[in-house]
């Protein structure tokens, strides 16, 4: 397995750990203990502290984001695509979403939000130039 597709697999690991970590334990504590029922966490009304809001709110951006990381992996493995440079970029996206993660489930502050951007930018840097990459790498 190579680099992008070990951070692909790295990447999806770290959304299941972030749902059962940050979100499962805080449930499932409840539901076990007869404090809540398994229909007590509608998804459209907020609950539980603020901790678990902000690990329900960034497990859904790993959601989100989880999918855009595999289809530029899948690209470049479609063009066959294997380089130095997309192997730094796919650990750089892994290590940014970590991080990104982190800080949002640690504080809701407005400089957290700030340097959670900053790691969501990184991302999308990482995202983009891969992608261009394995275009480039098509048209040749």
């Amino acid at each position: 397995m190579d680099v992008p597709a070990r951070a692909l697999l790295g990447f999806a690991i770290w959304t299941v750990l972030v749902l059962m970590v940050g979100v499962g334990i805080q449930r499932w504590s409840l539901i076990l203990t007869g404090k809540a029922q398994l229909s007590s966490f509608p998804a459209d009304e907020p609950h539980g502290p603020d901790f678990y809001r902000r690990a329900m709110r960034a497990h859904a951006n790993c959601v989100e984001n989880l999918p855009i990381f595999g289809a530029v992996v899948f690209a470049t493995y479609a063009v066959g695509l294997q380089s130095a440079i997309v192997d730094s970029l796919a650990v750089t996206a892994l290590g940014a979403r970590v991080l990104q993660t982190l800080t949002h489930v640690s504080s809701g502050s407005n400089m957290a939000v700030g340097i959670r951007f900053g790691f969501f930018a990184i991302q999308i840097v990482c995202f983009v130039w891969m992608a261009v990459c394995a275009a480039l790498q098509a048209a040749s």
